[in-house]
């Protein structure tokens, strides 16, 4: 009887002390929740064994990818609120570091070769339209890159409306094509209005973007230009081997992608691009014409 009463004993002690030791389960969703808002949870642990603040720190990351990420990032010279506004959705580290760039080249649906130039047309807000695409036989340094330069020239009711040049570069190790920055100029009447949405890698925060993965895959998402509170374009590819039918031929090679940008979440655009050639939609103007010009 004395060895029972000693025995229940020893139970209720392990049982206090279990209780002491180690939280419940509901603790435990408790803090990961708190760290999944970013609260500091660091009083909770205080006094506790190191080993269990390391458990409870696990959990809470795997939990918290967000929160993660960001801190790396954060790392790079990017802030925390940065890419929280982004929510984490669109990759924008891309390691450019580690590449070795060429001005000249190309990948299964971009290409940066001198004088390849593509031209489509068709209608805007019920005027005609066009948009020219050339590969100038020009570079441009940027932040320490030489870059191709490729002008697009827009125009709707015979107007022009916008010059653009564009600074590319490929990836020799990836064969990502990176976006570098522009030059705009804005056309009202036949005079240059405004140079909205202008911007340069290198300059204050701004970073380079890929305009068109190397490695084509399904769902990626990418962000194309990194320059806050001026330009935030972001694609997501959205559908392969669709057949295009454009004035200038069908083709079935070919990828999709769905543009947006943080400036104007409600604004959404589609491009259509087929391999060897580029871009050969642009939501209504279609493919005219493609080639090497003089």
């Amino acid at each position: 009887m004395q060895t029972k009463k000693i025995l229940l004993a020893f139970v209720a002690i392990a049982a206090l002390v279990a209780i002491v030791t180690f939280p419940s389960t509901s603790d435990v969703i408790a803090q990961t929740y708190d760290a999944k808002k970013g609260t500091d949870t660091s009083s909770t642990m205080d006094g506790k064994d190191p080993q269990y603040n390391s458990l409870i720190h696990l959990i809470s990351t795997e939990g918290s990818a967000s929160t993660v990420d960001a801190e790396e990032d954060n790392d790079t010279g990017e802030s925390v609120a940065d890419l929280q506004v982004a929510e984490n959705e669109y990759t924008r580290s891309f390691r450019a570091e580690n590449c070795t760039f060429s001005s000249t080249g190309r990948n299964p649906f971009f290409i940066l070769e001198p004088n390849f130039q593509l031209v489509l047309g068709g209608e805007d807000a019920g005027d005609a339209a066009r948009l020219t695409i050339t590969v100038l036989n020009e570079t441009r340094e940027v932040n320490g890159t030489q870059a191709r330069v490729i002008e697009e020239r827009e125009s709707a009711g015979g107007e022009l409306v916008e010059i653009s040049r564009n600074f590319f570069a490929i990836c020799e190790e990836t064969n990502n094509v990176f976006y570098f920055g522009e030059e705009v100029d804005i056309y009202e009447n036949g005079i240059i209005v405004d140079h909205e949405g202008a911007w340069l890698a290198g300059e204050g925060t701004n970073r380079a973007g890929i305009i068109m993965p190397g490695t084509i895959l399904l769902g990626a998402r990418y962000y194309q230009e990194i320059a806050p509170s001026v330009a935030l374009d972001r694609a997501e590819i959205i559908d392969t081997g669709q057949v295009i039918q454009t004035p200038s031929g069908d083709f079935s090679d070919t990828l999709i992608t769905r543009e947006t940008t943080e400036l104007e979440p409600d604004e959404v655009e589609l491009k259509y691009y087929a391999a060897g050639i580029g871009l050969v939609q642009e939501e209504d103007l279609k493919l005219e014409h493609y080639g090497f010009v003089e």
